[in-house]
């Protein structure tokens, strides 16, 4: 495991783990000592903590409260994972966490956040002139509102958990193109009605709403590219429409993403005003 802290500050520490265990490498179990919010940008593992099962894939987010313990797995895919990960002090969690929504152990890739996810891989390159500290605050804020009360529900077998990630991690490098259902129940070698209630149940959102989610992701990560033009970004990811595009990612970010490209160069204005409404 490579870990190089980024930025550490009284109320938050953003630290960047890069593990490098193969696949079945063994587990062991750790201890979270604050509470955080890592976000998977590369990779996948499996998470067992609070008496559950998590497999996360690119775009997915790790919870963590002080003191609760949790082991990774590394089942399916060699190359090991990134994560960026936001450890943010107790004073901070009480003031934007007033529903204790931590115990939810992950999220999937939800719109909401991976956008967030993205802009903050940007202000650690330096591709955004936002700093670090202030985007982990929105991430914090942002989870917040769409965090509590998430639970997952049913237990897929191993093998149908491999088939969920494979396919999150095929979907993943294909969001650009054309897909349905049908195609990727297919690959899977699943019926579509079953294959979409076990990549539901695995990943926590529907294939569809993965695929939307991965295209919102790389945009994101294109819009930090003033030389893009918006248009060019909306059908280099997938979208087939770029009024459907703008609409989606707004709601998405809460920011049109011209708004969203100025946020990433500098205009903290507009992350304030997000903040305040959460």
């Amino acid at each position: 495991m490579n870990v190089s802290v980024v930025h550490t500050s009284e109320s938050l520490r953003v630290i960047d783990y890069r593990c490098t265990a193969e696949r079945h490498a063994p587990a062991f179990a750790e201890l979270h000592d604050s509470f955080t919010i890592a976000y998977v940008r590369r990779g996948t593992f499996g998470c067992h903590a609070r008496g559950h099962t998590f497999e996360l894939v690119r775009g997915s987010f790790l919870l963590g409260r002080p003191g609760d313990e949790y082991t990774c797995t590394h089942d399916h895919t060699d190359g090991g994972d990134e994560c960026l990960s936001f450890h943010l002090s107790d004073a901070l969690v009480d003031e934007i966490d007033p529903v204790n929504a931590w115990h939810t152990g992950a999220l999937p890739p939800l719109a909401e956040l991976v956008v967030l996810g993205e802009l903050a891989q940007a202000a650690v390159t330096g591709e955004a002139e936002l700093g670090i500290d202030e985007v982990g605050v929105s991430i914090a804020a942002r989870f917040s509102a769409v965090a509590a009360d998430r639970k997952r529900r049913l237990s897929p077998s191993a093998h149908d958990r491999k088939r969920a990630v494979e396919t999150a991690l095929w979907l993943d490098e294909h969001a650009h193109e054309h897909v349905d259902l049908d195609t990727i129940a297919a690959r899977a070698g699943l019926s579509p009605f079953h294959f979409l209630r076990v990549f539901a149940a695995v990943i926590g959102v529907t294939p569809h709403q993965y695929l939307v989610r991965a295209r919102l992701r790389h945009a994101a990560q294109l819009l930090a590219d003033p030389e893009r033009s918006i248009t060019d970004i909306a059908y280099d990811v997938g979208f087939g429409d770029l009024s459907n595009f703008v609409r989606t990612f707004h709601r998405a970010a809460g920011v049109s993403p011209r708004r969203f490209r100025a946020a990433s160069r500098g205009d903290r204005k507009i992350f304030q005003e997000r903040i305040a409404l959460h």
